[in-house]
């Protein structure tokens, strides 16, 4: 996994009772080094408005796939720097394709959607609204001015808007973005998004008023009582789980409740209105991971965040002077439905 470093911590580490790190001897050195794991050099960004150097690099990688060899990757990515011509506007995305047409919905909308938010006058006044209004117009130009077949193919989308020492993190579907934060000699993840899943009791409601059948496979198929739960819940990993389905038929069987895309499924519920989370930056923020499902499917916020900092603390990057806040980000995308 690709590693991104901010004004973090080095030294020796032990695991704590609650899973988190324990980071100890606290310093910090001037590096940029090569990512080992992307065989990327770093990249960097100033952010004049607070005094602070943003880097990052990014991963992306096609699933394991043991039946399925050929399989495509249908993630993508965007990365946009000083979007309006603004140095201290960023703009980081993750998309995660599904369907037969996932690849070409997830690279249309990691275009349009930056270009819509990049063109928007408003974008610093109400980074919120802005951020509705670029979903929902790419869309709808998904469905309405592309050639691409979107009834039974979409793609989720995590992103996040740095302005200034500011985050803005909009999230459709089911990927994550997850922040590491330091409390005393831990650093501890904290989502930044949450997954939209028929898991979320308030996402079940929500589309079950829409008319959709919440239902596993094995309760459609009949091998399971279609009137008990037996989902379990989102941590367990490789289960069989709660999917979307129209009222008379064995389809769309989506695992996500929001997607852009998926025009089937709108008609049960499923919308491309994201939920926006803002988060102030300081100095215990340390760095930030963007992701697909293909990673947290298997993996905890918790545990991305540890393998992120033991990279940090294996490479020996530490950035800038005790003057300056550095925070980063870092990404994998793997295409894992």
């Amino acid at each position: 996994m690709g590693c991104v470093h901010g004004k973090s911590c080095c030294g020796d580490s032990s695991s704590s009772d609650d899973g988190s790190r324990d980071y100890r001897e606290l310093g910090f050195i001037h590096g940029h080094r090569k990512n080992v794991l992307a065989q990327r050099s770093l990249k960097h960004v100033p952010v004049p408005s607070h005094n602070f150097i943003l880097e990052y690099t990014f991963l992306s990688q096609r699933g394991y796939y043991p039946d399925s060899p050929d399989k495509e990757n249908q993630d993508s990515f965007c990365i946009t720097t000083q979007l309006q011509g603004n140095p201290n506007v960023h703009f980081f995305g993750v998309y995660d394709g599904h369907g037969q047409f996932g690849s070409q919905c997830s690279n249309f909308v990691k275009h349009r959607l930056v270009e819509k938010l990049s063109n928007d006058p408003a974008l610093l006044e109400d980074p919120v609204q802005a951020y509705n209004s670029a979903f929902l117009a790419t869309n709808q130009e998904l469905r309405s001015t592309s050639e691409i077949d979107d009834s039974m193919s979409g793609t989720t989308a995590i992103t996040v808007l740095v302005i200034g020492d500011t985050l803005y993190v909009a999230n459709v579907g089911d990927s994550r973005a997850v922040l590491a934060v330091r409390d005393g000699n831990h650093i501890v993840a904290e989502d930044l998004s949450s997954d939209q899943t028929p898991f979320r009791r308030d996402e079940y409601e929500r589309v079950k008023l829409c008319g959709a059948r919440v239902l596993s496979v094995d309760q459609v198929e009949g091998l399971k009582d279609p009137d008990i739960q037996h989902w379990g819940d989102e941590e367990s990993r490789g289960g069989d789980p709660p999917r979307l389905w129209v009222p008379n038929g064995m389809y769309p069987g989506t695992a996500f409740t929001r997607s852009i895309g998926d025009s089937l499924a709108e008609t049960i519920g499923v919308i491309a209105i994201p939920e926006v989370k803002t988060v102030q930056l300081t100095p215990n923020h340390l760095f930030f991971v963007v992701a697909s499902d293909g990673i947290f499917e298997f993996l905890t916020s918790q545990t991305v965040v540890d393998m992120q900092a033991i990279w940090i603390l294996v490479m020996h990057v530490q950035l800038l002077q005790r003057s300056r806040i550095n925070y980063g980000w870092n990404l994998r995308t793997e295409q894992m439905i």
